[in-house]
Formats: C-alpha cells, structure tokens, sequence
C-alpha cells in the first residue's frame, strides 16, 4: 500500500498548528498567573486598625500589636519619675489607623527617673553638682527631676570655698518625683587672707599671669605714660609689696596705654559689674577676633564687683565675658 504524500503532509501541518496553540496558552496562562500574583503583591497584606496602647505596660502593649500583626520599635525615654517605668508613653501611628499588617509600630517607652535616689553630694564642689543636674534634667520630659533651693547657706570653714558640707535629703533617700536640694557650703576659711605680690613693672601679660596664680582681687585703670615710665605696664599699685591682706581686698592697679598701635588696632579698658559672690568663681574672657578665631585674654577665680581689663585688640573684635562656662556679658571692639 502506498503512501499519500498530501495526507501526510497535512498531518503533519495540523499537528504543527496544534502544538504552537498549545504552547500559546501555556504562555497566556503563565501570563495571567503572574499578573493575578502582581496584582495580588500590589494589593498588599490584610489592613488592621492600629489599638491604642498609650498608658500601658510594655509587655500588654507587644501582646496586642502581635494580635494585630503588627510589630515594634521601641524608643527609650526618661522621666521624671520612677513610677511610670515600662509604660508607653507615645505611640506612631497614632490609634485608630489603618495600616497593612506587618506594619512597624513606633513606641515610646518611659525608663523612669534617670537617678532613683538622692545621691551623696557631701565635699563635692558646688558648681561641679550645678553642672551634673542640668545635664540630668534637660534629658528629661516635664519638670526638672532635682533642683537646689536658693538661696545658698554659706557658713565659714576648713573646706575649699564651694565644698558642699551638708545636704538635705539625706544621700540614699528615694527620688519619686521632682525634688529639692538643700545644700550647706563652705565659704572657706574666716578672715582668709592673702599676699599682696609685686605687680609695679610688670608688663600688661605678667600682671595678669601673676593675679591668676596670687588670689589678689583687683583692678585696672589707665592714664597716660609719664616722664621715664615704660609702655603698656604697670606703674603703680595701691597696697605694699608683701603685705597680707583680707581675701576681698581690692587692690588698684594703673596701667600705661602701649607706645603704638597696629593699623585697625584698639586699646582699651573691658568693665563689668558683677554680682558678689560667696567666694571666687571662674571667670574668663575671651575675643572673638572679626577673623572668627576665639583667643583667651585672661581667666581668673574671681569674687566678684568691677571686673576690669585692659586689652589691644583688631577693631570689630567681640568680647566674652563668661562665668562658670555661662556667658555674662558681650560687647563689639570700636574705634575712638
């Protein structure tokens, strides 16, 4: 028996055309699988309402936001107080949201008090406390956490002027809340008297190196140089040499304008009136020169009054006075 060649041939044909529909729906259909899983992905995750867990325990909160398929980041914070330790205190979204599942939730959790009791300040310096509990109380929310009661009570002893010598409460006591310290300081020894150094025929530079390290109080005037006196140094002082007088002694220092200027260059005489205080404090002045460059004129433990002086600096220089790191006064250099 023969074969048809036609027949075979479209068999053949129709076979062909049979395969090509084949694998053209097998691509139809692994095209609408995939976009039925894009548009499934782009629907995203089943959407749940936020709870709100403001006000509650840690462990509470982290139970229902895992109901809620929901999960969290959690922020630490200090208080004010050790009694809302472990409770949320802000939470982001806020509740009532509606977010997809597997959203992260953020949440604020109290650490409570940063100091749980009242520590031992007794023969710490003063200032040194002052400068620990600012930093204490501006990392808290709310009212300062401990404060000191002003006025100070200052009473004459052996211990360095500014050493704490007796607090109330009593270190240990528990700090449940916003407290106020009473402190008890030194002001040093009653009658406490120093050495009046050499200080006529000192350079300006001299002088103030020497009032540093002598303890004298002072201050500066200035007049104009007289018949074989020397530019820019001290040519009178109002106490003997070697005397000893009380701490809070001031001692008059005059001193001679320098023998030129450089061109855009000031002298001149910085004053300020300060508050007295209980005994010397820090006190430094600084220049900011019109550059931008900040330069050390003098620093000194200072009681307090008219603080005063002299200086030759570029005009448009600034000049700070600061107190315990705390700035008091500035002003600009001028010109006459």
């Amino acid at each position: 028996m023969g074969f048809d060649l036609n027949s075979i041939e479209e068999y053949a044909s129709n076979h062909f055309k049979l395969f090509i529909f084949s694998v053209a729906g097998i691509v139809v259909l692994v095209g609408v699988i995939a976009l039925t899983v894009f548009f499934i992905a782009i629907r995203g995750q089943e959407q749940t309402m936020v709870p709100n867990v403001v006000g509650r325990e840690l462990t509470s909160a982290l139970l229902e936001l895992q109901v809620k398929e929901l999960y969290p980041r959690i922020q630490l914070r200090p208080t004010q107080t050790s009694a809302d330790r472990g409770l949320i205190l802000e939470q982001d979204p806020r509740p009532g949201t509606i977010v997809k599942a597997g959203r992260r939730i953020r949440l604020v959790v109290s650490q409570g008090a940063v100091l749980n009791r009242v520590e031992n300040y007794v023969t710490r310096n003063l200032e040194e406390v002052r400068m620990e509990l600012q930093t204490i109380n501006a990392s808290i929310i709310g009212p300062p956490l401990l404060t000191i009661r002003e006025p100070i009570m200052y009473e004459f002893s052996d211990e360095s002027p500014g050493t704490i010598l007796q607090q109330r409460p009593e270190p240990g006591t528990d700090v449940t809340g916003p407290t106020t310290l009473e402190f008890v300081v030194s002001r040093g020894r009653e009658n406490l008297s120093v050495m009046v150094p050499q200080f006529q025929g000192l350079d300006l530079s001299n002088a103030l190196q020497l009032i540093s390290t002598s303890g004298v109080n002072f201050q500066f005037n200035v007049r104009e140089r007289r018949e074989n006196e020397s530019y820019e140094t001290v040519v009178e002082q109002s106490h003997i040499v070697n005397t000893m007088v009380p701490i809070n002694t001031v001692v008059q220092l005059t001193i001679t304008p320098p023998q030129a200027l450089a061109s855009g260059e000031v002298f001149g005489l910085f004053s300020f009136t300060m508050p007295q205080n209980p005994y010397p404090l820090a006190v430094r002045l600084d220049a900011i020169l019109p550059t931008g460059e900040r330069r050390l004129i003098f620093t000194v433990n200072y009681m307090g009054g008219t603080f005063t002086v002299p200086y030759r600096l570029p005009e448009g220089s600034e000049l700070v006075l600061m107190m315990l790191n705390r700035e008091l006064h500035r002003e600009m250099v001028r010109g006459i």
